[in-house]
């Protein structure tokens, strides 16, 4: 007999393992809860949540609460008494109550290597970090932030390329073996829940406005290629130029130093820009958004707005002008 699911989720990084489950014989959807749509763009319209559009095109219910705790569709879930909450990316804390509610308990598939990185930006925390490497662990849901018992991971590396919209592509796609692999060995005991090591665990707050500002003063090549992928695209990393606001896109840390302060030209030509940073390092910009454009890469920009630049510019404002 498949087992019964209620699916909560929310991003894309949720939908491979929700069309899995329910294209999957040994399982049965029930419904999915997503988050409410919310306003997009600069026309404000509401767009679904991808995990909404993903249940929709399956032909499955879907329940909205603008909060769980004590909602309708709580009382829903609670009603249909699944064998599984399976979660990945839901946004929102679930009651103790909601938890109980299934049968052979709830679990989160969550993107890092617990006790790794609990809480709501771990990819941005591990890129951010210089890490080679995180993951998908699947783990017992209690009412402690992530703090459940682990019951299996996979692991998958960080290249030097990927950046946040990389990796939630292949962390979603990781999880869904870790998911539909293991729900019938918790149901039939086969696999135990082991508890984290408490002395292990870091944190990984949702991502601030602070954070998104690059410092090229304080920041080495180095730090500012992890910093910029560790933010791209949910979050864009920015600086200051002449007061304006560039999103950086890519960057490549450079060998060579320099003597330039950061934020200074160092080399340019009509394919490369050569920016100073931290400790005599240097970046080569590669993708870049100036205000009001669209993402381009250096080349365009250097055909247009930053003809103009010339070595020995100082082109990245720093202090008060870039916070």
């Amino acid at each position: 007999m498949a087992l019964s699911i209620v699916f909560m989720g929310t991003p894309q990084f949720a939908v491979p393992t929700l069309e899995a489950l329910a294209s999957d014989d040994r399982f049965d959807v029930k419904a999915v809860v997503t988050q409410p749509d919310r306003p997009f763009g600069r026309k404000r319209q509401l767009k679904a949540s991808p995990v909404k559009e993903a249940a929709e095109k399956l032909g499955l219910p879907v329940l909205q609460p603008e909060k769980i705790s004590g909602s309708e569709e709580m009382a829903k879930v609670i009603e249909i008494a699944p064998d599984f909450i399976v979660t990945a990316a839901f946004g929102q804390f679930l009651p103790v109550k909601l938890l109980e509610a299934a049968k052979y308990g709830a679990v989160n598939a969550h993107a890092s290597l617990l006790p790794k990185y609990r809480g709501g930006a771990p990819v941005h925390y591990a890129i951010m970090n210089g890490d080679r490497e995180t993951g998908v662990t699947l783990m017992y849901m209690v009412k402690k932030m992530d703090a459940g018992n682990a019951l299996a991971v996979v692991k998958v590396p960080i290249t030097e390329s990927d950046n946040v919209g990389t990796m939630f592509d292949k962390l979603g796609a990781a999880a869904v073996g870790l998911v539909t692999e293991n729900l019938e060995k918790i149901a039939s005991g086969e696999l135990k829940g082991q508890p984290q090591d408490e002395a292990e665990v870091t944190f990984s707050p949702n991502i601030s406005r602070e954070q998104q500002e690059l410092h090229l003063d304080k920041e080495t090549a180095q730090e500012l290629d992890w910093h910029i992928r560790g933010l791209y695209p949910t979050h864009p990393a920015h600086a200051k130029s002449k007061g304006q606001s560039i999103k950086f896109v890519k960057v490549s840390p450079l060998p060579e130093k320099t003597d330039a302060k950061p934020g200074v030209i160092t080399f340019k030509d009509k394919k490369h820009l050569h920016v100073a940073a931290a400790d005599g390092s240097q970046i080569a910009v590669e993708e870049l958004q100036p205000a009001g454009k669209a993402v381009m890469p250096i080349t365009a920009f250097l055909n247009g707005a930053g003809q103009n630049l010339a070595v020995g510019d100082a082109w990245i404002d720093l202090g008060e002008a870039n916070a």
